[in-house]
């Protein structure tokens, strides 16, 4: 009797390393890869074109290697709980089989499928499920180095046992499929070619080159310099699952093992720390669902923020008047996607110098983010708003000028993405308010005309940032006091 197993993509459209996928083809005779296109999600305020864009071209790859190998993709658009149960019944299918999540709502859909459908749920969208690090009274850590430790004494099963592409997958019986949606087309500008193939070029480009010339070994420094290329580049594929995390971490080992001297494997160590961060965050998400509504440490729920909307506009648009601010923003908006340590220097921006909700901030990222997710979207800006787990402190608050100085030097990369600052002087290009006025005039850059003059005085934006701050504090621990009193 053949037993159909339903085979339900989600943030894993690849076809190695692939838990769910190797779950549903070891238990059934006959497979049927399906991706349910989610109104909730699709519709979603925060749906970014580019990331749904990059997500639709991912489902193309997918199909297309589910095609050389016997099967194809289908594809259904409705409530998923609907439409696997008319896939079940289409098909007589036994069993589902999907990646488990993290994120509230995806844990709360998956829920409601469990209660009347077959579902069963695996492993891979981290390295090791968030029940597996938790402290020993049995509690999640909130603090990323206690958690960082335990993370790393887990065996090292996570990272080893990759599974490899199946060799054939049984075609799926004759069911109507929808096709994958043409709109939003990716624009041309996101720097990302889609799919598990691109995803595992990369990853041997950066962790596997040649030898000692492997990007991995100088991404302790090469990750802060803005105009460098020394990132991964794989967080895009890290999201949507056309790598899995399991397939990183073990490119970090065999890079360690292999690293030519202490430098290099310093490096590679500490792009192995970032996945752990990756992780981190998302055991925050699970097990506190609710910081994605409002802010982890509950002394800073009350901070009177100022929410300008003309100058959150201004940060949105990228006319702050700080070059190194408006050049990561319009890389935003025209890639989809933004350094790192950029994502720090406007994060601290919004939230220190403007004033303005970390929320303001997390939701336009994730409208533009290609590889915008949940978990690290959210864990990133509290982090920087000092709202978070793990936090910068309060009163660090990022001087733009000198972030400009330190990570983008020769200011290669502001004169990349903030044209009007193209002929401006060296010296000047971070801050070019500091130009003569005959100057301004020859690089062609008057400030006020052709570049906008800074739209707050960053020492006096400190200053009120570290008073609102010390305000919402000490109102915490004055009602905490009080409290306290009461009970005694």
């Amino acid at each position: 009797m053949t037993t159909t197993a339903i085979w339900w993509a989600r943030r894993d459209l690849r076809l190695r390393d692939n838990q769910a996928l190797r779950a549903a083809l070891a238990n059934a005779d006959r497979l049927v890869p399906v991706y349910v296109l989610d109104p909730e999600l699709l519709d979603a305020p925060d749906a970014g074109a580019k990331r749904v864009a990059f997500m639709f071209e991912g489902l193309r790859a997918l199909d297309s290697e589910l095609r050389s190998l016997g099967s194809r993709l289908i594809i259904r658009r409705g409530e998923p709980e609907r439409e696997l149960a008319a896939l079940v019944a289409e098909c007589q299918a036994a069993l589902i089989y999907a990646e488990a999540d993290v994120w509230p709502y995806g844990r709360a859909r998956d829920t409601r499928v469990a209660e009347f459908l077959p579902l069963h749920l695996t492993g891979g969208l981290t390295v090791y499920p968030p029940e597996a690090v938790l402290k020993a009274d049995g509690k999640p850590h909130t603090v990323f180095t206690p958690y960082s430790r335990k993370w790393r004494a887990l065996p090292a099963s996570g990272g080893d046992a990759l599974l490899p592409a199946p060799e054939r997958i049984p075609p799926p019986p004759d069911i109507s499929s929808l096709p994958i949606p043409e709109a939003p087309a990716l624009p041309a500008d996101v720097p990302f070619a889609p799919g598990e193939t691109e995803a595992q070029r990369l990853l041997r480009r950066f962790a596997q080159g040649a030898s000692a010339d492997a990007p991995i070994y100088s991404y302790g420094e090469g990750r802060d310099q803005l105009a460098v290329n020394g990132t991964s580049q794989l967080s895009p594929y890290l999201r949507f699952g056309m790598l899995s995390a399991r397939e990183a971490l073990h490119a970090a080992r065999l890079a360690i093992q292999a690293a030519p001297d202490q430098k290099a494997r310093e490096g590679a160590h500490t792009w192995l720390n970032e996945l752990v961060w990756r992780e981190f965050f998302m055991s925050i998400l699970c097990h506190f669902p609710t910081t994605l509504e409002r802010s982890f440490r509950a002394p800073y729920r009350s901070i009177a923020w100022a929410n300008d909307e003309g100058e959150f506009a201004c940060w949105q648009e990228g006319r702050t008047g700080y070059p190194v601010v408006d050049a990561a923003m319009r890389q935003l908006s025209q890639t989809g996607w933004m350094h790192n340590r950029a994502r720090m220097i406007v994060g601290s921006f919004l939230t220190k110098d403007l004033l303005i909700d970390w929320r303001w901030g997390e939701a336009h990222f994730m409208q533009h983010l290609v590889d915008g997710d949940p978990a690290s979207n959210n864990g990133g800006w509290q982090w920087v708003a000092g709202t978070g787990t793990d936090a910068a402190p309060y009163f660090r608050i990022f001087n733009p000028v000198l972030q400009g100085k330190k990570h983008d030097p020769r200011g290669d990369y502001v004169r990349h993405w903030v044209q009007e600052l193209r002929e401006v002087p060296d010296r000047f290009v971070h801050a070019p308010w500091e130009m003569p006025a005959g100057m301004q005039r020859q690089s062609g850059c008057r400030i006020g005309i052709d570049y906008p003059a800074p739209i707050v005085d960053h020492r006096q934006a400190r200053q009120r940032a570290l008073t609102a701050y010390g305000e919402a504090r000490g109102a915490a621990q004055r009602s905490a006091a009080q409290v306290s009193g009461e009970e005694a």
